[in-house]
């Protein structure tokens, strides 16, 4: 009698359980569920263990388990002389979770979720959403190295080694004061050595205390324009230029405007007419993609801009190491002396990407907040990193590193040159290469740059259409043009020379 009228109060159909896994987490989720979704009300009535485990073919132990995990979760409550109850929870409506994922998914500006029975509707507003939505990256090309990725330094000479041993002896016996909550600025011997290194190697008088230490180049863009950058504010970007950089400033909210880049560098005219811009991110040394050197005069023009209009410069000098004849140029940060520059540096592209390891060097009166800024977002850096990079340059590694990679990356660019195609219809000879990791070759139209892209990708070639690179309005969009771009660092002689002979069998057989 009693299971009879239990039945009626509790529906068991629905639960299957495996014997091959455990049965009171499968009875726990299984009730849980039918709460969540309302097949079990508030109130409902709940068999007695010893029912529920007749019922279901349990032992009595599987069920209590059960039982006692939906009471200590608050989705059933016992009442004294009376039985098991599913508890008053509110009522939910699976509209909000279904639209918050359609949301997601499309990047709507806002999301409506009405609830059952409520003649009102919640509105969820996602202009974040919706801004990531029309401002992200493609997922970046992963695998081992090949030819011609770009944006990929020779992994392959890196002294694991050397880092390895330096790596396991931090670890061996750590100080415990670097064990805690550090220096969100970074760690002060670390930066202390970056700024000896720019102050020798580039020409760049700074300070350690000018220094922040970041997770990449990357975060140190999304700290600028996080921090320097309103709702509404205008940037100027380079046009063609790094995505990346485009997409974190308007992440912010703000008026991205793409600059021409001519032989010179940003068109400094063009910019000055943009009566709104209050930041420019600039690449001088090897502008990325074109891979032009910002000249002198235009570097001076840029500074003059920036004073007049009390604007900030964001300088990346991504690969700023790798120059092929003389010394390498002194960044524009060198030239500044009214504190509008603010100098991004990355050992991405002298060690690997996957070190996350980039700094800022900031304006005085810049340091303090960015440090704070950073102390919200991360609290601070990881340890091991910063202390084994602080070691590898203190011992002179990373100086003898810079120099296998920098002659390295001048063989690797002759291979290309000697190798080169020069009769393919539509595509231009190579530039000359002065510096940097990565060439751009013109070709004469979209349609025959997605073409060769495509048949390189087929016999294993990889190579970036310059059209990635474009980000301007679409009413200029006349003015865009064509091209492709090579990475030479990713791999030895051998490996381009190899390459090219494919890439000479896939384009020699016909043209779109």
């Amino acid at each position: 009698m009693v299971e009879s009228s239990v039945s009626l109060l509790f529906d068991p159909s629905g639960i299957v359980l495996d014997r091959r896994q455990g049965l009171s987490r499968q009875l726990y989720q299984a009730l849980r569920a039918r709460v969540l979704d309302g097949r079990l009300g508030s109130g409902t009535r709940l068999p007695a263990s010893r029912d529920m485990a007749a019922i279901l073919g349990l032992s009595r132990n599987s069920v209590v388990r059960a039982y006692d995990q939906l009471y200590a979760e608050g989705f059933i409550e016992s009442r004294v002389g009376d039985g098991t109850y599913v508890s008053q929870l509110p009522k939910l409506s699976t509209k909000v979770s279904t639209g918050l994922s359609r949301g997601l998914s499309t990047g709507l500006s806002t999301i409506s979720a009405e609830n059952t029975g409520d003649s009102s509707s919640k509105v969820i507003h996602t202009t974040a959403l919706f801004r990531l939505e029309n401002h992200h990256l493609p997922t970046p090309r992963s695998g081992p190295p090949r030819a011609f990725r770009v944006g990929v330094p020779a992994y392959d000479l890196f002294p694991f080694e050397v880092w390895a041993k330096l790596q396991a002896g931090f670890w061996r016996n750590p100080e415990m004061a670097t064990l805690g909550y550090g220096d969100p600025a970074g760690e002060p011997l670390l930066r202390e050595l970056i700024a000896a290194y720019l102050r020798r190697s580039r020409g760049l008088s700074c300070t350690p205390e000018q220094i922040v230490i970041t997770s990449g180049a990357q975060q140190a863009i999304s700290l600028c324009a996080q921090l320097l950058l309103e709702p509404g504010a205008g940037v100027a970007v380079e046009n063609p230029g790094y995505r990346a950089a485009a997409c974190a400033f308007a992440l912010t909210g703000a008026a991205v405007h793409g600059v021409a880049v001519d032989n010179d560098g940003l068109d400094c005219a063009a910019l000055s007419r943009l009566g709104d811009c209050r930041m420019a991110y600039v690449t001088p040394s090897h502008q990325y993609p074109t891979g032009v050197v910002m000249s002198l005069a235009r570097r001076l023009e840029l500074l003059a801009w920036a004073e007049r209009n009390q604007g900030w410069i964001v300088e990346d000098d991504y690969d700023g190491e790798y120059r092929y004849s003389g010394a390498p140029l002194a960044p524009l940060a060198a030239l500044d002396r009214s504190g509008r520059v603010l100098y991004v540096g990355t050992f991405s592209k002298v060690a690997f990407p996957g070190l996350r390891l980039g700094y800022l060097v900031l304006p005085r009166q810049l340091v303090q907040p960015f440090s704070r800024c950073r102390a919200l977002m991360v609290r601070h850096s990881e340890v091991g990193t910063q202390a084994v990079m602080a070691q590898f340059m203190a011992q002179g590694h990373f100086q003898r590193h810079i120099r296998r990679m920098r002659r390295a990356a001048l063989l690797r660019r002759n291979a290309l040159l000697a190798g080169w195609p020069v009769d393919i219809p539509g595509v231009g000879g190579l530039p000359e290469m002065v510096a940097g990791l990565h060439v751009k070759v013109d070709v004469d139209n979209f349609e025959r740059e997605r073409w060769l892209v495509e048949r390189a990708l087929e016999v294993g070639v990889e190579l970036n259409g310059l059209g990635d690179y474009w980000f301007c309005e679409p009413e200029r969009a006349v003015d865009k043009t064509a091209g492709l771009v090579l990475g030479f660092a990713a791999v030895g002689e051998a490996g381009i020379a190899d390459a090219l002979r494919r890439l000479r069998t896939a384009w020699g057989g016909g043209t779109p």
